[in-house]
């Protein structure tokens, strides 16, 4: 069974517990609950909590797979526990304490689950971590980008060099999202997409063909979509089909070793003279957008500048209606960190004033929705460096005809 290295699990602790000391400096420590920052940072999917004290070594409870998590992560203080309210005996049993002032993950947890911890540890004072979490999975340490390089290696293969043989001209999305399926698996893909924030469900991504993609949407982006159902308004319809002189546009995502990429790629029905004057100058723009955000790329490049002047761009270029999408699907970002899940931390959207460091990884995703016709643009995954922003999805941006 593979694991994270103890060292990359130190440097991860280390990392947050200096931003404790500096953001909430009255915290003595970190309580963590979400299956997915509980993997961050002991490398197993652990159901219980991780404990991360900003002094001395942190520990693992679990409620199931205890003894799976012992095979899986060289944390070496993993204890099981049933409720709460044994929280605070187990650990005085085994010589440990909890302080009185505590960060905790309160994204991480249902409301009948916090009041649960609220009341069981009520002489506790819990304060807001979520921010110090996200901050310290933004950077990524190059055992992280490796997986991240391998993720957008494949990816680009399967959506520019794979896939356009097997697309056909009048197929439905649900037909289009199956093939994608079948690449994507046998280059590796594992299976799963995962979105962190509330309510927030993704299945592959979003194909969308022709005005199916300015169909209204509850999905936070800009892609809309009429979905498999409305129980399910995710991938594609099965009743829409793709056909000739109309964009498919597919917004996917790629996984490999829980670490994920995300990438667009319009496809067009019909030869590239057929493509329209305005679509393709939509494209194009959405390109210019995204090649001068993935030149400012740099450390100490701030993620609300970088949006506003996107923004204005697009209205002073008379792309405004339509940019980053119509009507309520319109979205206020133009990019998003991304790593164990598909919406992680920076945002590039206005007023986000934290500097971007090296190591993050961002998706860039500008896109034009256009009445009648559908939506273009591009999405690629950034890897953030001194020179700036270097695509881990491929560097091949135009619209792909298909003919067949």
């Amino acid at each position: 069974m593979k694991s994270i290295p103890f060292n990359e699990l130190k440097s991860r602790w280390q990392r947050c517990q200096s931003m404790l000391q500096e953001y909430i400096p009255e915290a003595e420590g970190l309580l963590i609950f979400s299956r997915l920052n509980i993997y961050y940072f002991t490398g197993t999917m652990g159901n219980g909590l991780f404990w991360l004290p900003v002094e001395g070594q942190p520990m693992l409870l679990c409620r199931r797979g205890l003894e799976r998590a012992k095979l899986e992560t060289p944390l070496e203080h993993i204890f099981p526990f049933r409720s709460y309210g044994d929280i605070l005996q187990i650990l005085e049993d085994l010589g440990f304490s909890i302080p009185s002032t505590i960060a905790a993950e309160m994204n991480g947890l249902s409301w009948a689950l916090g009041q649960s911890l609220t009341k069981h540890l009520s002489k506790l004072h819990f304060l807001a971590g979520d921010r110090i979490i996200a901050m310290g999975r933004a950077k990524k340490s190059e055992w992280e980008l490796e997986k991240m390089r391998f993720a957008g290696s494949k990816h680009s293969k399967c959506m520019q060099k794979l896939l356009p043989s097997l697309l056909r001209v009048n197929m439905t999305e649900k037909e289009v999202a199956k093939i994608f399926w079948e690449v994507f698996f046998a280059e590796g893909h594992q299976g799963l997409l995962r979105m962190q924030n509330y309510g927030e469900e993704i299945f592959l991504g979003h194909i969308a063909a022709g005005d199916s993609a300015n169909y209204s949407s509850v999905f936070n982006g800009p892609v809309g979509l009429h979905g498999a159902h409305p129980a399910i308004p995710h991938m594609g319809s099965g009743m829409k089909t793709w056909q000739a002189g109309e964009p498919l546009i597919c917004d996917t995502g790629f996984m490999f070793e829980g670490y994920q990429t995300d990438k667009t790629q319009v496809y067009w029905a019909g030869n590239p003279a057929s493509i329209p004057d305005r679509v393709r100058a939509a494209h194009d723009f959405c390109i210019k957008i995204q090649n001068w955000i993935s030149e400012n790329l740099k450390p100490g490049a701030l993620p609300g500048e970088l949006a506003a002047h996107c923004f204005s761009w697009a209205e002073s270029s008379g792309w405004s209606e339509g940019f980053m999408a119509l009507g309520g699907n319109k979205v206020q970002f133009i990019g998003h960190g991304i790593g164990l899940a598909i919406d992680e931390y920076p945002v590039i959207a206005k007023g986000v004033d934290l500097p971007i460091e090296q190591g993050m990884v961002l998706a860039v995703e500008p896109k034009i929705g256009i009445p009648g016709v559908g939506m273009v643009g591009v999405e690629n995954t950034f890897e953030v460096t001194d020179k700036g922003g270097i695509s881990l999805t491929g560097e091949e941006y135009e619209i792909l005809c298909i003919t067949n």
